[in-house]
């Protein structure tokens, strides 16, 4: 494994150009989808929700909102995206013949992947900022934060490629990694009312310290487990990106 350099930002920068002439392609998955989904669960399933945790629903599910979708944002663009651009368009061998390492190649593939969550997040805190769902300053840190949850997913989605035997490995991955985190890990349900088993496993998910850390930034009640979700996933991001970048060197280099 060699270690990235600067020329990762020009991976980064090749993605951004091809985002800025399909965005609107792009659109309905990280604009329209979850702000549906921040209003069909809030107004709807919320009237029969009732009061969870002392707060209404749809104040309830903000901060679960913001968490899965930086999640599912970086993942999608960092399971699919990077495959397709490995394997199919041969994105990766052209870059190669440049100066440019597969360190570099994968540095700028998650880095990409973060600042799609950034996108997501600022949109999705947008409308909760026009409904008055946000009870907190502390949110103008929101953007910061799904940064963050998008590496730590991206250095996942890209682990998870390098592993790939196929374009439809990642329906496992889907299907028995992300959906189920997605409602295992305090997003959308309060822990405690869901089964001792489902509460046993949570704290080991990763989506559950980006959903703790995104709770506290929406309603400004910090703890200790604000801080210690911070650094679970600083160091979680530091722990997979080496892992990334040494499984993709085998795959596509070795």
């Amino acid at each position: 494994m060699r270690l990235p350099t600067y020329r990762a930002i020009h991976m980064w920068r090749r993605n951004r150009d091809v985002f800025r002439q399909l965005w609107w392609s792009m659109a309905p998955a990280f604009m329209i989808e979850p702000i549906l989904l921040l209003l069909a669960l809030g107004l709807g399933f919320g009237s029969y929700m009732g009061v969870v945790n002392g707060t209404d629903y749809i104040y309830y599910i903000v901060p679960g909102v913001l968490a899965s979708y930086a999640m599912t944002t970086a993942t999608f663009e960092c399971t699919y995206g990077v495959y397709f651009r490995m394997e199919y368009r041969k994105t990766y061998d052209a870059i190669m013949a440049t100066p440019l390492t597969i360190e570099d190649i994968v540095t700028g593939e998650i880095l990409w992947g973060g600042t799609r969550s950034i996108i997501t997040s600022t949109i999705i805190l947008m409308v909760a900022l026009a409904f008055g769902l946000i009870e907190s300053w502390w949110a103008l840190l929101i953007p910061l934060a799904a940064y963050m949850v998008g590496l730590l997913f991206s250095c996942l989605a890209i682990i998870f490629v390098s592993l790939a035997s196929s374009l439809y490995s990642f329906n496992y991955y889907f299907t028995l990694f992300v959906a189920p985190m997605t409602f295992f890990s305090g997003a959308f349900f309060p822990l405690d009312r869901l089964p001792d088993i489902v509460r046993d496993i949570s704290p080991f998910l990763p989506l559950t310290p980006a959903v703790e850390l995104m709770r506290g930034l929406v309603t400004g009640n910090f703890s200790v487990d604000t801080l210690v979700s911070f650094l679970i996933i600083a160091a979680t991001t530091a722990v997979l990106f080496i892992i990334a970048l040494i499984l993709m060197r085998r795959r596509v280099v070795e």
